[in-house]
């Protein structure tokens, strides 16, 4: 699946990061992305839910023919609220989710479809099973999952190739390397990290003091957004900030160019509203880290205690270990 060095998280546009800009200034936005080359574009059902798949059907349609605009399936929604903490991928529902989101994106069909969350109720064959089904009538062209683990992405890829597994990956969390990485290696599938610079945490624009209490910012939710952890780890920020300082680069671009380093099939997919920080994110691209440069990063970083799970409980049991 070809696609841009960096493509663009939807998400955060106008669900669960905050206030936002009104819709049309959203829209510009995303044409500017698109006109700065961007060609990966990531939404899914449950933001909203909804809401951020109209933004981006209503945004980004018209440039079908030169993006790819990815969607994902697998939480329970029911009269357009979601349950929270509840998961649904039988067959079924997954196929409504499917002609739902095709109306919502105005697309013919779906580039790249998406898991979500994996569902214990239902095997992974039979959810491979049916977007191989989907697939074969046009609806879906390539099949994706995220958080997942090993187990779960062989058996899933044996029955429909697998190709992309999404799954939060940063300097702060690197599970995925123990693991996962290595198996996507080997059977030749891409890998979108989520959340690269972990909510805006790297960017350097948030500390102890920010507050997410709009109604509309899941991070007061999540433990490593607390004072007492934001306090703790604007480590880690420091130390982007000096890697960077003498090479001309933020931390930011610093967080997004290690991931660019990890891999050539590794797609990482920031977020914003803003202008400057979309080409701030771009510019990325730019800066090559040789293998001394990732170490040192990494061996730095490594030096901090890092504090706060990523998740609370309920939603770390939706996410492999």
């Amino acid at each position: 699946m070809p696609v841009s060095t960096l493509g663009f998280g939807v998400m955060g546009m106008n669900y669960n990061r905050g206030p936002h800009p009104d819709r049309a200034a959203l829209i510009r936005l995303l044409h500017q992305a698109v006109n700065r080359g961007v060609t990966l574009f990531d939404t899914a059902e449950v933001y909203g839910p909804h809401v951020n798949e109209e933004l981006a059907g209503e945004a980004l349609a018209r440039f079908s023919h030169r993006i790819a605009i990815t969607t994902k399936f697998g939480h329970r929604i029911i009269d357009g609220q979601y349950v929270a903490g509840e998961l649904d991928s039988r067959p079924a529902t997954i196929r409504r989710v499917a002609e739902a989101s095709l109306r919502r994106l105005r697309l013919d069909v779906i580039e790249l479809f998406y898991q979500h969350r994996l569902d214990p109720a239902v095997p992974i064959e039979d959810v491979a099973g049916t977007v191989r089904e989907l697939i074969h009538e046009g609806k879906v062209k390539r099949f994706g999952l995220c958080e997942v683990g090993v187990d779960t992405i062989r058996r899933a890829h044996a029955v429909q190739p697998v190709t992309a597994v999404q799954s939060e990956y940063h300097l702060m969390w690197r599970e995925p390397e123990k693991q996962v990485l290595p198996a996507l290696a080997e059977l030749g599938i891409g890998f979108v990290p989520y959340s690269p610079l972990n909510r805006g945490f790297l960017g350097g624009d948030i500390n102890e003091h920010t507050r997410f209490d709009s109604g509309n910012d899941n991070r007061n939710t999540l433990p490593r957004f607390t004072p007492e952890a934001l306090r703790a780890n604007l480590a880690v920020v420091e130390v982007l900030n000096v890697f960077g300082r003498t090479r001309g680069m933020t931390g930011a671009q610093v967080a997004l160019a290690w991931l660019l380093a990890k891999g050539q099939n590794i797609v990482p997919i920031p977020g914003t509203t803003k202008l400057a920080h979309l080409e701030e994110n771009l510019r990325a691209a730019h800066f090559a880290l040789g293998a001394t440069d990732v170490a040192t990063l990494e061996q730095e970083v490594s030096k901090i205690g890092i504090v706060g799970e990523r998740y609370p409980p309920e939603q770390q049991r939706q996410v492999a270990s």
